[in-house]
């Protein structure tokens, strides 16, 4: 048994040196588009919703806390820019990164009301170097969640909601957000 265990955990120390995985992304030889894809990719399934999720952010932004938002922007989609001729350059450790929204509208969390707001947005995401790695210092924007991974929480929600008044509230925004468009 031992024979195929080390040669097995050797295999895998190899595979995870060699790795170019995401725990690299904010490599200063890396694009720090990369970074940006990273951090939008979790927080578009909800990785703000809560704050052990949270976690998994701080290592591509530059602030230590975040407020409490009242509210999260429900997305159907985002694009960061690859093309470098439309970046901000302003240094050769600073970038600003256009990211394109396709914005459903926003989720308020006192009212749990879904207020439907379609249209693009186009936001700068500032890259920068700090402490030799590549960091978003800016914009800190609320949540942007994409529509079916909301839809999928208020529906759990619901579900384990116990209080029937706010059960109900979950499944009217439950099918609000369902039909948005």
């Amino acid at each position: 048994m031992t024979r195929v265990i080390i040669p097995f955990a050797l295999l895998v120390g190899l595979v995870l040196v060699a790795s170019d995985g995401r725990a690299r992304t904010g490599d200063l030889s890396k694009d720090p588009a990369d970074l940006v894809r990273v951090y939008l990719s979790l927080d578009s399934k909800g990785a703000r919703l809560d704050s052990m999720s949270y976690e998994s952010l701080r290592p591509y932004v530059n602030w230590t806390d975040e407020p409490v938002w009242g509210h999260a922007v429900i997305i159907e989609g985002y694009e960061v820019v690859d093309d470098i001729k439309q970046w901000e350059i302003v240094s050769n450790t600073e970038v600003v990164i256009p990211v394109r929204f396709r914005t459903v509208g926003s989720v308020y969390w006192n009212t749990a009301g879904f207020l439907a707001d379609p249209h693009d947005e186009e936001i700068g995401f500032r890259v920068k170097s700090v402490v030799s790695r590549w960091k978003i210092v800016e914009p800190m924007l609320p949540p942007h969640i994409t529509r079916q991974r909301f839809v999928n929480h208020v529906r759990q929600s619901s579900l384990e909601e116990t209080n029937p008044a706010h059960r109900q509230a979950l499944d009217a925004l439950h099918a609000e957000l369902k039909k948005a468009k």
